[in-house]
Formats: C-alpha cells, sequence, structure tokens
C-alpha cells in the first residue's frame, strides 16, 4: 500500500510560494537596511570625532616597531637572554603589585559594602517609596557615571599622591556599579519568604536578614570577585595619575623610553591579573554551581 502526498491546487500553492518570497524579500531588505544604518553610523561617528584611518595606517609600521622594541634590552640583546637586567626592579615592582592588589582590595570592600547598603532602598519589591527609590537609584547612577581616573584626578588634588585617591575612587565608582547588580539580584527574588517574615510582625531588618540575604548572598559575593577582577586592573591604570601602585612606574618607564622595563612591568600585572582571574573564578562558580 503506498502513501499519497496531499498536494494543493496550483494556484493555491502559486499564492503560498509568492508569499515565500515577498516575505524573504523583505527580510532581506531589513538586513540590509540594518547594515546600512550601522556602517553610516560608523562612518559618521568617525568623521565627528575625525578618526584619520590613512593616518592609522600611515603609523602602524611605528607601532609595530614599538612593540619589537620592548622585547629587547638597552644594549639590542633580547630580554630572554639576561632575565636578571630584564626584571632587574622586581623587587620594587612586587611591591608596587602588592600596593595595586591593597587598593583594588580596599576599594572593593568599601564599595561592596556601600552597595550592599544601598541595594535594598533602591530595590522596588522591598522599597515601595518611589522618592526612595529615585534617591538611591539617582546617587547610585551618579556613582557609576563618572570614571574611576576622573575620581582619582580629583581626589589627588584634594589628598595628595598615593594610595589613598586610588582606594576612594575604587570605592565610589564600584559602590554605583555594584549597587546597580545587588538592587536587580534583590528584585528577582522570591517574595514568598519575604512576606512570610513580614507576616510574624517582623520589622525591615529581620525581613532583610532572614528572607532576603539567604537567597542573594552568594550572587552579591559573586559580582564582588568579579568586580575585585576588574579593579585590580582599574588600580594599575590609576598610578598614572599618582594614584599609587604599579601604574606610576610603568608611565615613567614609558616616559623615559625604558622598553624592557615596560615590558617587564607588563608581564608582571598580566600575570597578576592572570592568577587573581582564575582563583575567583573557582570562587564564584563554587558559589553559583557552575562547573570550573
Amino acid at each position: 500500500m503506498t502513501a499519497s502526498v496531499p498536494t494543493l491546487p496550483p494556484a493555491q500553492s502559486q499564492a503560498l510560494a509568492l508569499r515565500y518570497d515577498q516575505e524573504v524579500a523583505n527580510r532581506r531588505r531589513r538586513v540590509l537596511l540594518g547594515i546600512a544604518i550601522f556602517i553610516a553610523a560608523m562612518v559618521t561617528s568617525g568623521w565627528m570625532t575625525e578618526v584619520d584611518l590613512g593616518k592609522l595606517f600611515q603609523n602602524i609600521g611605528a607601532f609595530a616597531s614599538y612593540i619589537v622594541r620592548l622585547g629587547h634590552l638597552s644594549n639590542g640583546d633580547p630580554v630572554w637572554t639576561d632575565f636578571n637586567e630584564w626584571f632587574w626592579g622586581l623587587g620594587k615592582w612586587a611591591r608596587l603589585l602588592g600596593e595595586t592588589l591593597i587598593i583594588a582590595y580596599l576599594g572593593t570592600a568599601l564599595g561592596a559594602i556601600c552597595a550592599f547598603i544601598l541595594s535594598f532602598p533602591a530595590a522596588l519589591n522591598l522599597t515601595p517609596s518611589p522618592r526612595v527609590r529615585f534617591v538611591a537609584r539617582r546617587f547610585l547612577e551618579f556613582c557609576r557615571s563618572v570614571p574611576e581616573i576622573v575620581f582619582a584626578l580629583v581626589f589627588v588634588i584634594a589628598f595628595g599622591l598615593g594610595p589613598i585617591p586610588g582606594v576612594l575612587a575604587l570605592a565610589i565608582h564600584g559602590t554605583g556599579a555594584l549597587g546597580k547588580l545587588f538592587s536587580e539580584i534583590v528584585e528577582n527574588i522570591d517574595m514568598a519568604p519575604v512576606e512570610g517574615i513580614r507576616a510574624t510582625g517582623a520589622g525591615r531588618v529581620a525581613v532583610i536578614r532572614f528572607a532576603v540575604l539567604p537567597q542573594v548572598l552568594s550572587g552579591f559575593v559573586s559580582y564582588a570577585l568579579l568586580r575585585f577582577e576588574i579593579n585590580v586592573r582599574s588600580a594599575a591604570v590609576m598610578g598614572f595619575v599618582g594614584a599609587g601602585g604599579i601604574g606610576q612606574d610603568l608611565l615613567e618607564a614609558i616616559r623615559k623610553f625604558y622598553y624592557s622595563d615596560v615590558s617587564a612591568i607588563l608581564i608582571l600585572i598580566i600575570i597578576t591579573v592572570m592568577i587573581i582571574d582564575m582563583i575567583t573564578e573557582r570562587v564564584r562558580h563554587a558559589l553559583t554551581g557552575m562547573p570550573s
């Protein structure tokens, strides 16, 4: 017994095929229009910001030459032929790297504490008052909308050179960034435990302690660790404006054309950041239950 395949009448089949072709053509036109808008936005942005591709290609050889010089000592030999000469300042650079890590740690810790406090008034499900939410959210936006380097410049003028401007800059920017993430975690919790605790007549602090924190704590710690990774890199850069850490020596080496020093400091920063990334990634995955 053979099964017969039902077919549509020719006129209906042709109409469906025509309709399919029209839909495909419309989709292609939308894709092409999107690509055209994207290219036009790129060209307009480049024109408004005076990005000169000709200058880029003209000087790309100088960039390559600089990279090559980073791999050579002052006597012209490759850096790997004399590690003692290459890493002559290892002790001092290690101390400055340690200072960079401490700046990042303190900045992250202070930022996480402030973000923790402000995340609850910024959360819609825990704070019914629009005014309180408005003030909390706008303050967090102010903290994260100003780059750390700008905060660091202001604090260097106020407090002088050293680690304090770096710590304060990272703490303020971290408050804004982490406060936003923390409040979003709070807004996505299961409200049943909250209502249960409220039904016993418990106050706001008890509700947060026994109904909210058990649901959000792992997420808070995970984001704080991620912020610490970011702050380690930021702390290295903030030394450029005198906010302490290894960045100050790196800037000095760049300005004085100490090529092997630049490459040595960069390698130490990269290795340090990689180790921090691997450690915090394992901890974050353990907290969130993800396989490492």
